[in-house]
């Protein structure tokens, strides 16, 4: 029997939860549902059985099954695709429906069953090279503790064809205490607060990211955003352990080679648990590897999702935020954010490409920034292309011969509208691309002052706001680009105001 229900709206799409949170030790669906991967023939169906979500999931041990319906309509009487698909501790009682052979650029409704339990229904979309337009929204750097989700649910009520989320879906730190912080940051006296804490210790272990994973998606505006419309998605630093490059920790000196490759492994496949993906990830001993990188096309955008963690080098120069002095190891040409494999992959994309708009979603900001004025070498993120400037120069270069290249990340938790030059340090040589980047969901920016005491060194910086949270959203056609910067009012208010604090198109910047 359905003993309770509560409705959600979200834009067009009613989010029909059967039971409430407060019953979530019966009910299985507390972590909502999900779609993504989305390809003009199909898409892949997520959710996963947690009625005890934040110690383990609460499931026994053993396999189950679970029973999927998918629906040309959101009444749910036009059953397209139904069937059953099996379960076990083995991967957390995760779901992973993928489903091919649908019709392109069309909307389907999904529902997941086990027991007398339903789940949330969920609004997908497969994707449509022949669309004249595409509505895509961008997210990133959503820390638990610092802040709501309340950017999602504007997201949601958009509806967006897709949402591209680009890293630091969760954050990996120890719960601290909620309250007042104070730093200098690049100089600056800066404070900020913490609202709530993390459940648990540092996460090191398949038990620990699976809590918090389950702390993430227990968010309601999250749910609602996942639930109204299809997402890809990769990861940053913080879904493992902060500016890790490769197989190399950012702290070698407090976990050994052995230990980060286990807690690798054990972070990429809460991960997978956890999103819409195809595929788990590859296991060989305690190697473990999970495709991320892929091409995606919604009408007149093709996406490049990248994955700029698992191949890259290791970070040079220092490590000193918000920015380090450039070094000469900048130069080694062998330096690499992708790993060869994954630039070569690219660069044929970009060139094969016939789409009006060619999109490159990266983690980090691709476009330069310095922290300090001319007449020195610059002071840099070495964290973000900044810190792999040959790679960058070479990527650069193939832009330059295709048709309207843009460059969309996240990462620092500031918004910004950058212009990316054939030369990136000279903004009056020859404009190459466009970068799009989304400040934070939740995250702080106590660098943010540093930024603003720097724009005027960098002359290619149109747009700059690392004070407010929120996230981006693109309205394309075959001929126009348009940026809106959404901002939340007031990020400790589940129901604030969100706006657009600016509008940006690619002809006039």
């Amino acid at each position: 029997m359905i003993s309770r229900r509560f409705f959600m709206a979200a834009g067009g799409l009613t989010l029909s939860i059967p039971r409430a949170f407060a019953q979530s030790d019966k009910y299985h669906f507390t972590l909502g549902v999900a779609s993504g991967s989305p390809r003009s023939d199909g898409i892949v169906l997520w959710t996963r059985l947690a009625p005890d979500p934040l110690r383990g999931g609460g499931m026994p041990p053993g396999k189950t099954n679970v029973r999927y319906r998918l629906c040309a309509d959101q009444a749910m009487r036009k059953a397209v695709r139904e069937g059953i698909v099996e379960t076990s501790d083995a991967k957390a009682h995760s779901v992973h429906v993928v489903l091919r052979g649908l019709e392109p650029g069309r909307e389907y409704w999904y529902q997941f069953f086990y027991g007398h339990d339903e789940s949330p229904i969920g609004r997908t979309r497969t994707s449509n090279a022949s669309a004249s337009g595409a509505k895509l929204a961008l997210a990133s750097c959503q820390a638990y503790e610092a802040g709501l989700f309340t950017a999602y649910a504007d997201m949601a009520a958009w509806s967006p064809d897709c949402v591209i989320h680009i890293g630091d879906y969760i954050y990996e730190g120890a719960a601290t205490a909620p309250g007042p912080r104070k730093a200098n940051v690049g100089g600056f006296d800066v404070s900020w607060e913490n609202i709530r804490s993390h459940n648990g210790p540092e996460t090191v272990t398949l038990w620990d990211y699976r809590n918090r994973y389950a702390l993430y998606k227990s968010e309601a505006a999250l749910q609602a955003a996942h639930a109204a419309a299809p997402w890809i998605v990769s990861v940053d630093d913080h879904e493992i352990d902060n500016n890790w490059a490769g197989d190399i920790p950012q702290d070698p000196w407090a976990q050994t080679p052995l230990e980060f490759k286990v807690r690798k492994l054990a972070a990429l496949q809460a991960y997978y648990e956890h999103m819409p993906l195809e595929e788990p990830p590859t296991v060989s001993g305690v190697d473990s590897y999970l495709q991320l990188y892929g091409t995606y096309r919604f009408g007149p955008a093709q996406v490049h999702m990248l994955d700029t963690r698992q191949f890259r080098s290791d970070q040079v120069c220092g490590p000193r935020d918000p920015g380090e002095r450039s070094c000469e190891d900048l130069a080694d040409p062998t330096r690499t954010m992708t790993g060869a494999a994954q630039e070569r992959w690219l660069i044929d994309e970009l060139r094969r490409s016939q789409a009006p708009f060619n999109v490159v979603a990266s983690q980090t900001w691709f476009a330069p920034f310095r922290y300090n004025g001319p007449g020195d070498v610059p002071y840099v993120n070495m964290d973000q292309w900044d810190g792999y400037p040959v790679q960058r120069q070479r990527l650069i270069d193939v832009m330059a011969g295709i048709t309207n290249p843009v460059v969309l990340s996240g990462d620092w938790h500031s918004a910004a509208a950058m212009r990316i030059h054939k030369d990136p340090w000279d903004p009056k040589s020859p404009r190459v691309a466009h970068n799009f980047c989304g400040t934070s969901i939740s995250s702080h920016c106590p660098w943010y002052e540093a930024m603003r005491a720097a724009k005027d060194f960098n002359g290619h910086v149109d747009y700059l706001n690392g004070a407010q949270r929120g996230y981006l959203r693109f309205d394309v056609t075959g001929k126009t680009w348009r940026s809106d910067y959404r901002v939340v009012a007031n990020p400790r208010d589940p129901g604030s105001a969100v706006s657009t604090d600016v509008s940006l198109d690619t002809r006039d910047v």
